[in-house]
C-alpha cells in the first residue's frame, strides 16, 4: 500500500500545482460548482477506498492479496476520471492494476486482471469516451493493445521471476546438501568408524590448541589414557567381532560419563584418551575411577560373562611441561597401572614411586 499512497500523494499534489499555476480555462472548470463536481468527488473516493483498504490491512489477517486488488482497481479507474479530461493518455492509469500481479507473481491473477482491464476499459470508451469526448476509434485500438503488450510483458516478467527462484531454489538445496555432505566428510575425517570417539589425529590438533590456551590463559587440564585389559586374549579366545564390540561398548561407557567441555577418542587399538578441561584435579581423578569402577562393573555375555578392566595412566598438566612431556608422564603412569595388577587408576605423580598407591576393583 505505501506505493498506492506515493501515487495518490504524487497525483493530489500535481492537481494542487495545476490549478495554482495554471492559466487555461481547464483549471477554472476542475473546481467548478457545475463542472468540477466530478473531480471532487473522485478525489474523495480515492482517500476514502485508501484508507479502507489501510483499515483492513491492519485488522484483518484473511484476503490481503483481494483488498490490494480492489483496492488498486478502484483507485486507478478513479484515477482516470480525474486525470482523463486534463491530460493525454490518462488511460495508462488503468494499466495500475495489472502490475499488481507483478508483485505477486501470480499468472492467474494477470490474466483475470487483464481481460478484465482489456473489457472494463473497451466499455468506458463505447459509454463515455467516444460519445461525450469524440475520441476516434483508432485511439481505442491502441490503448487496447498497449494493454494487450503490457500483459504480456508482465506475462514474461513472472515467468522469469519463476524461473529465477526455482534456479535460486535449485541453488541454495545444492549449496545446502554440500555443506552436509562436507560435513559429513569432516565428520568421517575426525571420527573413528568403529566407535564413534574422535580419532588420533582429531586428538593431537584438539590437544595442541588446548596447550596453548594452559600456557596463555591458564586453563586448568588433565589427560588420561585408557588401555583395556588383556585385549588381546579376548580377540584370541573370543574373536576380533567380539573385540570389537568390547571396544564399542568401552567406548560408549567412556563418552557417556565425559563433560560438554572433555574431548574423549580412541588413541590406538585398545587404547583411549580423555582430556579434561577446567575442572580441578580432585574432581577429574574422582570421575576417571568412576569410569574405571563403572567398566568393570558391564556385563559381556559374549566374553563369557567375564568382566573386562581398564588400567588408567592419569596426569595433570604442569605449565611449561609441553606436550611430550605430558605424554611422557601419563604413559609412564599408564605403565604403571598395567605393572601394579591392571583395573587401577595411576597418577603421574605416583608413577616412578617405589609403591605407587593406586586404585582397585
Amino acid at each position: 500500500m505505501n506505493g498506492y499512497w506515493m501515487i495518490v500523494l504524487c497525483l493530489m499534489a500535481a492537481q494542487y500545482l495545476f490549478v495554482l499555476f495554471s492559466r487555461s480555462a481547464d483549471s477554472g472548470v476542475m473546481l467548478s460548482p457545475g463542472k468540477g463536481h466530478m473531480f471532487l468527488v473522485c478525489n474523495v473516493m480515492i482517500v476514502l477506498t485508501m484508507v479502507s483498504a489501510e483499515i483492513w490491512l491492519r485488522r484483518s489477517c484473511t484476503y490481503h492479496k483481494q483488498a490490494v486488488v480492489v483496492c488498486g482497481f478502484i483507485v486507478s479507474y478513479l484515477m482516470y476520471f480525474v486525470l482523463e479530461p486534463y491530460v493525454d493518455g490518462a488511460q495508462m492509469t488503468v494499466m495500475m492494476p495489472i502490475m499488481i500481479a507483478l508483485i505477486y507473481f501470480d499468472h492467474r491473477l494477470l490474466y483475470s486482471l487483464g481481460i478484465f482491464s482489456t473489457i472494463f476499459y473497451a466499455v468506458i470508451y463505447f459509454a463515455l469516451e467516444r460519445p461525450l469526448l469524440g475520441k476516434p476509434l483508432l485511439e481505442f485500438l491502441l490503448v487496447e493493445c498497449v494493454y494487450i503488450i503490457f500483459a504480456i510483458m508482465a506475462r514474461t516478467v513472472i515467468i522469469r521471476g519463476r524461473e529465477t527462484r526455482e534456479y535460486l531454489e535449485q541453488l541454495t538445496k545444492s549449496e545446502q546438501e554440500l555443506m552436509v555432505e562436507r560435513a559429513i566428510s569432516d565428520k568421517l575425517l575426525k571420527m573413528d568408524a568403529l566407535t564413534g570417539l574422535y580419532n588420533h589425529k582429531s586428538f593431537h590438533e584438539y590437544l595442541d590448541s588446548l596447550l596453548e590456551q594452559c600456557e596463555s590463559n591458564r586453563l586448568r587440564l588433565q589427560l588420561a589414557l585408557f588401555d583395556i585389559d588383556n585385549f588381546k586374549h579376548i580377540n584370541d579366545t573370543y574373536g576380533h567381532w567380539v573385540g570389537d564390540l568390547v571396544l564399542k561398548e568401552v567406548a560408549a561407557k567412556v563418552n557417556s560419563m565425559i563433560g560438554l567441555n572433555d574431548f574423549a577418542a580412541r588413541y590406538g587399538g585398545e587404547e583411549f584418551a580423555v582430556i579434561f578441561t577446567d575442572k580441578s584435579v580432585q574432581d577429574t581423578l574422582a570421575t576417571t575411577e568412576q569410569m574405571r569402577a563403572d567398566i568393570a562393573a558391564m556385563v559381556h555375555p559374549y566374553a563369557g560373562g567375564k568382566p573386562i578392566t581398564v588400567s588408567i595412566g592419569f596426569c595433570h598438566y604442569q605449565l611449561g611441561d609441553g606436550k611430550e612431556m605430558l605424554f611422557r608422564k601419563t604413559d609412564d603412569a599408564l605403565y604403571t597401572a598395567k605393572r601394579s595388577g591392571k583395573n587401577t587408576v595411576v597418577t603421574c605423580g605416583l608413577a616412578h614411586d617405589d609403591n605407587p598407591q593406586v586404585s582397585y576393583a
